[in-house]
């Protein structure tokens, strides 16, 4: 599975919004601070509660996406 965010709904990405860095859809919220605060130990609730335009829906998304990412087999 190619890693592709053109194809998920809760993400967008444009040049005028945080310099082109996926942004959760209709935030300035980048996907990065998910995985960053994640990593840092945060909870998702934490996460939805410190960025109130983001919803649950779009985080398990973005996490949903990941994790078939990863699981598919690698292109050789």
């Amino acid at each position: 599975m190619d890693k592709n965010w053109k194809h998920l709904t809760a993400v967008e990405s444009h040049p005028d919004i945080v310099s082109g860095a996926w942004v959760f859809r209709g935030t300035r919220v980048p996907v990065a601070a998910l995985f960053e605060n994640l990593r840092d130990g945060a909870t998702i609730d934490q996460f939805l509660e410190w960025f109130p335009g983001v919803q649950r829906h779009d985080v398990e998304a973005v996490l949903n996406y990941e994790v078939a990412v990863l699981s598919a087999p690698a292109a050789v």
